[in-house]
């Protein structure tokens, strides 16, 4: 009989709300984040480029179960384009493949922005992670050849002017699922008829995380540093994350007794009693004793676990 493969590293979990630094790519920071916990799992909510900084969300451990909330959320960024020149990536990588002397006033720029807004087709970059025939786009993108990427229906929920000059104009955008910045970018360049690129580009806001829950990888590696042993730089480093909790901010929520979320554990579901039960929820979390236990359903005046988390 086969033995079970112990995991590797330690069964922690919670959010790490990092501040990704410039030029480092989202696995690199997830890897170097899971490396510093000794985490046996990590995963992030929505890739940042390398040219990006700002809100990378990494969950550890059970917090992984909660990622696609996450991903599904609305996101804020403040970006710059600059005006002239549409490059092959949208961004400030790549290179230049139509340009123009035109630069466009403030007041064109503001004329443009509700076309922007609310429901929006957008055709994502060459250079991006959605599949093509079962092939990343940027992977074909880098071998020289052209994917013909679907047009998707994106929601832009507001876009405003943060400042302008004869070259760059700054924004903030706050967006559904699925949009991308450097596609925006190109698409008011085009109509603005004088092309356009991103040319620095900060993720504010993933929901339900803001700025103020950031921490930088230098905060961490000097944490660490500053410890002791290993039970002491994994206790410092500990206090950075978030309850996995916190990702479901914003779900109905009920909270079990301790025979309750017994059931639950089990995968069975669990009777609310009380006049303010709620009747139906699509999608409920159960806590037990302020900690996160299940995600599930209320149906018929019970919880019904769908997914059970073992913190």
């Amino acid at each position: 009989m086969s033995r079970q493969r112990k995991k590797k590293g330690r069964a922690v979990s919670g959010w790490l709300v990092l501040d990704k630094p410039l030029e480092m790519g989202s696995t690199q920071a997830v890897s170097k984040v899971k490396w510093l916990f000794g985490a046996q799992k990590a995963g992030h909510a929505g890739t940042l480029d390398p040219l990006a900084t700002g809100i990378l969300p990494i969950a550890l451990g059970e917090a992984t179960k909660t990622v696609p909330y996450v991903m599904d959320g609305t996101k804020a960024y403040r970006f710059s384009v600059r005006w002239g020149a549409q490059t092959t990536t949208d961004d400030a990588e790549g290179d230049v493949v139509a340009q123009s002397d035109d630069r466009p006033s403030r007041e064109a720029v503001e004329a443009i922005l509700p076309d922007f807004v609310g429901t929006v087709r957008q055709t994502p970059p060459q250079f991006s992670a959605v599949k093509v025939d079962g092939e990343r786009a940027y992977a074909l993108a880098r071998q020289g050849e052209e994917a013909v990427i679907a047009e998707r229906e994106v929601e832009i929920d507001r876009l405003a002017i943060v400042a302008h000059d004869d070259q760059t104009t700054s924004f903030d955008v706050e967006c559904g699922k699925g949009t991308y910045v450097r596609a925006l970018a190109r698409d008011m360049g085009r109509a603005l008829g004088c092309f356009g690129h991103v040319a620095a580009l900060r993720r504010t806001f993933v929901e339900p995380f803001d700025e103020e829950d950031v921490v930088t990888l230098d905060e961490l590696s000097a944490a660490a540093e500053e410890a002791g042993d290993e039970g002491a730089r994994h206790a410092a480093l500990d206090a950075f994350l978030l309850d996995t909790g916190e990702a479901m901010e914003g779900f109905p929520r009920v909270d079990l007794g301790d025979e309750q979320a017994q059931k639950v554990r089990l995968g069975n579901p669990a009777l609310l009693r009380g006049r303010d039960a709620p009747v139906a929820e699509d999608e409920a979390c159960a806590f037990h004793q302020d900690r996160l236990l299940a995600i599930g359903e209320i149906a018929r005046g019970a919880f019904r676990p769908k997914r059970v988390f073992k913190l």
